[in-house]
C-alpha cells in the first residue's frame, strides 16, 4: 500500500537529517532531491519532512545492480 493510499495519521515522516543519516548522504543532497521532485516531501513552517516509504521507494528505484563478469 502506497503512503497515499493510508491514514495521515499512518504515515511516518522523517526529518533531512534522519533521511540523510537512512540514506548515508549529507543533507544536502536530500534538500536537492526534494527542490527536484525526486523525493516528495511537505512543508512544515520552514523544514521539509519526507514520508519513511518515500525514501524506501526511492532507494528501490534506484537500486543499481552490478553485473555478472
Amino acid at each position: 500500500m502506497a503512503a497515499g493510499d493510508r491514514p495521515l495519521n499512518e504515515v511516518k515522516f522523517l526529518t533531512v537529517a534522519e533521511v540523510a543519516a537512512v540514506m548515508r548522504v549529507s543533507k544536502m543532497t536530500v534538500y536537492r532531491l526534494v527542490h527536484s521532485g525526486h523525493l516528495p516531501a511537505i512543508r512544515v513552517g520552514r523544514s521539509f519532512r519526507v514520508p519513511e516509504q518515500a525514501v524506501h521507494e526511492y532507494l528501490r528505484e534506484s537500486f543499481v545492480g552490478v553485473g555478472t563478469a
